[in-house]
């Protein structure tokens, strides 16, 4: 099972002081995160995509490909790749680049964002959001398969004999997450090219986050790609931590109230007890963490919101310390109990590159059965 921690890249005032970070020290965190988390042993570094303020982070691969340059084991992925208004030869590219220069440490994940101007600015309706994300999605999942492709559809330009450049590394695509919060399709799209289905249900109850597993497993099962345990699940958590429980809700009360997201709504008590975030001390987090896999199963990835709302970079760097020396090494002794053997672990480059040349293989096998 992989951990790790994804960032949304809000530049936020700190409620504590007033100061707003400039967008470059804020760039600057952002990477520094990145960092630590290796450092903690962490396993998974993942960047939102975002074009308006109060975010930064709106050029993902440029961001992880400085970060590629500065880690050696993380892997790096996307909270959120736009599939609905990015052109799919461009993320197709882009990502396949990103590949070669992180020696394949490298995935991504699907989805729609929460911003509903961003689809006029770059020339899209967002009623046709949905329809966007299926047929952008189809023609990816081809360029990174096929070396020359022929193509037409609804949204795009046609494509004549196209090949882009450069192929993925290996001849194997990244691995490819589609996150949403409310969307049965796009868990019936994960389902139907077997790829992972990420649930980022920081703000959904577990009886909503349940009824949305369990729905890509079971369509996961019925386009023929394993069991419904074998689905490929991530989820998503939101964790501040201190020793002492009441100085953790103390010191995150105010960055709470203000949040951008979710501020001056439910209070911090309702909001712990009707959604993954858990403020308190470790073994609290530990224990909320692990109460995940009673509604969505075995699953495979688990990442961790840590840096918003205007938290200052050296307490995030403090929660890195106690996230990954106290609470990751506890989590991966406990999933790992009573865990069946035929639940796969996250895919990575390696396990993939593997699969297809044992694929290759067999296909081999079979042909010379054949003859």
């Amino acid at each position: 099972m992989q951990f790790g921690i994804f960032s949304v890249g809000d530049v936020t005032p700190d409620p504590t002081t007033g100061r707003t970070p400039t967008e470059r020290e804020r760039i600057k965190a952002m990477v520094a995160i990145a960092l630590k988390a290796e450092e903690v042993g962490l396993d998974v570094f993942a960047t939102g995509e975002h074009h308006n303020p109060p975010f930064v982070p709106s050029s993902p691969t440029t961001m992880l490909g400085y970060i590629a340059a500065r880690t050696e084991r993380l892997v790096l992925s996307t909270s959120t790749t736009l599939i609905t208004t990015n052109d799919p030869v461009k993320i197709a590219e882009d990502f396949a680049m990103l590949q070669h220069l992180a020696d394949g440490r490298v995935d991504l994940m699907m989805g729609r964002g929460n911003t509903g101007p961003v689809y006029p600015w770059f020339g899209k309706d967002i009623r046709q959001g949905i329809n966007l994300a299926i047929e952008n999605y189809a023609l990816l999942h081809r360029l990174w398969r096929e070396d020359v492709v022929d193509w037409e559809g609804k949204f795009r330009t046609p494509l004549q004999s196209f090949t882009s450049t450069p192929r993925p590394l290996d001849g194997v695509a990244p691995f490819v997450w589609h996150g949403s919060i409310r969307s049965p399709e796009i868990a019936e799209q994960a389902a139907y090219y077997g790829d992972g289905f990420f649930h980022n249900n920081i703000f959904w109850p577990a009886d909503h986050t349940k009824r949305m597993v369990e729905l890509y497993r079971s369509r996961y099962a019925h386009y023929g790609h394993g069991t419904p345990e074998q689905a490929i699940v991530g989820l998503g958590g939101q964790v501040f931590m201190r020793k002492n429980s009441q100085d953790a809700v103390r010191e995150f009360r105010p960055y709470f109230d203000n949040a951008p997201v979710y501020g001056h709504g439910p209070s911090l008590e309702d909001f712990t007890d009707q959604t993954p975030l858990t403020v308190g001390s470790p073994q609290q987090v530990i224990d909320k963490t692990l109460s995940f896999r009673e509604y969505a199963g075995d699953y495979q990835r688990q990442l961790f919101l840590m840096d918003h709302a205007g938290l200052p970079l050296k307490t995030v760097l403090e929660q890195l310390d106690l996230l990954g020396e106290e609470v990751v090494p506890v989590l991966r002794q406990e999933f790992a109990k009573g865990r069946p053997a035929d639940v796969p672990d996250a895919p990575t480059h390696a396990s993939l590159l593997a699969a297809a040349r044992g694929s290759q293989k067999a296909e081999g096998s079979q042909e010379v059965s054949a003859v």
